[in-house]
């Protein structure tokens, strides 16, 4: 894969820390502060750092990292270079220092690819490493682009957008999308329909939807389980949501 990831972990510091790093780097370094805060020097610019900030550093930047002796710190961080991750990094802008979601799910990955690498060379499955580091890269480029603010979509609509997708199929309550996107109710509501064009119910349907057409195509489940495993309350209600969407019932969809 050409690929060689030098070190991925995670650090936590109690009692202060300042890098001694004189050299540019030679690969490149990606650092989520996940508690406390300190200050990075990036290319003689000091920025302060807190929870959630993600740098992304290149190779040929000049990097130090300062930790107070009063202050706590934790940060998942990673270094790596070969080809794909010139080609990912290359293809579009990327921003030294954005503010990202602590999501479980990219944290998991984080610690999916730091236990791979713990592992005796002769153990490590080096091609696994290889693409849990590349879909690192890219959930982390996800998060980044959906942080920033854009006229379009502001970043509380995606939030409740992600949300929902999550959570469409096991139960999904207006006022827990709200309180996820740090909304009251009447708010949300209102900026979501007035964004995505829909409510939150309306499309928490479409996946429903979509979901239980995937099931119908692809596995033997009986309607009535497909309507429960997908969120719907009934299956008089799933057929009669699905008729009016699709002009038939799931039973004729299904036959054809």
């Amino acid at each position: 894969m050409n690929t060689y990831i030098r070190f991925c972990g995670y650090s936590y510091h109690t009692k202060g820390y300042h890098s001694q790093d004189t050299e540019q780097l030679t690969g490149y370094l990606f650092r989520l502060q996940t508690e406390g805060t300190g200050v990075i020097t990036l290319n003689n610019e000091k920025i302060a750092i807190k929870k959630g900030d993600l740098l992304l550093a290149k190779p040929g930047d000049l990097y130090e990292l300062n930790i107070e002796e009063n202050e706590k710190s934790g940060d998942y961080h990673l270094s790596v270079s070969g080809a794909w991750v010139d080609e990912w990094w290359n293809r579009s802008e990327k921003p030294a220092i954005s503010t990202i979601d602590l999501d479980e799910r990219l944290l998991a990955l984080w610690r999916h690819l730091t236990i791979e690498k713990r592992r005796p060379l002769s153990e490590e499955n080096q091609e696994l490493s290889s693409y849990l580091m590349q879909a690192l890269c890219l959930t982390l480029e996800r998060a980044v682009n959906e942080t920033k603010q854009s006229k379009n979509r502001p970043y509380a609509v995606t939030r409740m957008l992600r949300y929902i997708e999550e959570h469409a199929t096991v139960g999904l309550k207006v006022e827990d999308v709200a309180q996820h996107a740090g909304l009251s109710v009447s708010r949300a509501v209102h900026l979501f329909k007035q964004i995505v064009g829909k409510t939150m119910i309306e499309y928490a349907q479409e996946i429903r939807l979509s979901a239980a057409i995937d099931q119908m195509k692809y596995t033997t489940m009986t309607l009535e389980n497909i309507a429960e495993n997908c969120g719907f309350t009934s299956y008089t209600y799933f057929h009669r949501v699905f008729k009016k969407k699709y002009g038939m019932s799931p039973g004729e969809y299904r036959s054809k």
